[in-house]
């Protein structure tokens, strides 16, 4: 909403030609719902997520304060992008889009899912941070009660708020499914894109549109 048609798409050709492959571009609904890319598949599918086994195509996600989960098996034969605000990685009752990765991609691999979860890598991308993501008690209490660790990831503020760290409760979770080789946002200052208006865009800074595109695929 309020970005130049003609202005896009010149930006998703520049992206392409720099990928050197095509991205497929979800609509994403701040849900859970994870699918997989084929070389045909078109863009604008109801989704959250992508994952292929396919070169050619690049699992994209578009995020502007929410936090983007870029993941590859250590074989590099499987990739995904996730889009990780904390609806999608809440989701419900301690299921959120993590979960649902991992139940959808680890069935299809060999017997014994919590080995096979460790051969996976995770890179957590840019997002508004913990020193700047304030929530109320409805969205903590999402987390804690569901999730071991996440009252670590909520601060108290005087005004009956609390400061979010989407970081540390990716995580956790990622840790909890057995993904532990995990590099990228750590939480601190730089990785933040609200207080960094010259590195990032913000929707919960600007009011505007513009979006971050974390793309990930197969040579």
């Amino acid at each position: 909403m309020g970005d130049d048609p003609e202005l896009v798409e010149q930006n998703r050709n520049s992206l392409a030609r720099k990928v050197g492959a095509r991205p497929v571009y979800l609509n994403q609904m701040h849900g859970t719902d994870i699918v997989e890319l084929q070389t045909e598949t078109i863009d604008g599918l109801a989704a959250d997520g992508a994952y292929t086994g396919c070169s050619g195509v690049a699992c994209v996600v578009m995020a502007a304060d929410c936090l983007p989960i870029l993941l590859c098996n250590r074989a590099g034969t499987r990739v995904a992008a996730l889009h990780a605000g904390w609806r999608g990685l809440a989701g419900r009752e301690g299921r959120g889009i993590l979960e649902a990765f991992h139940g959808q991609i680890m069935p299809q691999t060999t017997a014994g899912c919590a080995q096979d979860a460790t051969e996976w890598i995770a890179w957590l991308g840019p997002c508004i941070g913990p020193q700047t993501f304030e929530v109320g008690a409805e969205v903590r209490s999402q987390f804690v009660g569901h999730q071991d660790g996440a009252v670590r990831a909520f601060v108290p503020l005087s005004n009956g708020k609390y400061l979010a760290n989407l970081p540390l409760l990716a995580r956790q979770r990622l840790q909890t499914l057995g993904i532990f080789a995990i590099s990228g946002n750590d939480g601190s200052p730089l990785w933040c894109t609200a207080t960094n208006p010259s590195h990032f865009f913000s929707h919960r800074r600007d009011r505007v549109t513009g979006r971050h595109a974390a793309c990930i695929w197969l040579e």
